[in-house]
C-alpha cells in the first residue's frame, strides 16, 4: 500500500477524533462542524469540475469520511467500517442518478 494512503488514513482518524472531542467539550457543536465540512466541500466542488471523475471522488473522500465519522460520534472510530459505509452511500447515490 502507498505510504501516503496510510498517512491519510491516520490523519483522517485524528481529525475525526478531534471533532469528537470538540463536540464533547462544547467547543463546537454538530452544526458548526457540518458548516466547516460544507465549506470544504464547496471548495472541493469548484476544483473538481476540471478533473476526471475518479480524481474528483478522491478529493471528496476525506470530507465524506469526516461526515460519516461525525454521524457515528458515539461509536468507536473504525476506518474500514467508515470506508465501507461511504462506498455504500456513493453506490446508492449513483444508482439514484441513473434511474
Amino acid at each position: 500500500m502507498n505510504t501516503a494512503n496510510l498517512q491519510l488514513e491516520g490523519l483522517l482518524l485524528a481529525v475525526a477524533a478531534l471533532f469528537g472531542e470538540m463536540r464533547s467539550n462544547g467547543s463546537l457543536d454538530v452544526t458548526e462542524i457540518e458548516a466547516a465540512l460544507d465549506r470544504a466541500e464547496q471548495g472541493a466542488s469548484q476544483r473538481t469540475t476540471e478533473l476526471p471523475a475518479a480524481n474528483a471522488e478522491a478529493i471528496r473522500f476525506p470530507i465524506r469520511f469526516l461526515r460519516e465519522a461525525l454521524r457515528r460520534a458515539e461509536e468507536e472510530l473504525d476506518y474500514q467500517n467508515l470506508v465501507v459505509e461511504i462506498g455504500r452511500a456513493r453506490d446508492a447515490d449513483a444508482a439514484i442518478r441513473t434511474e
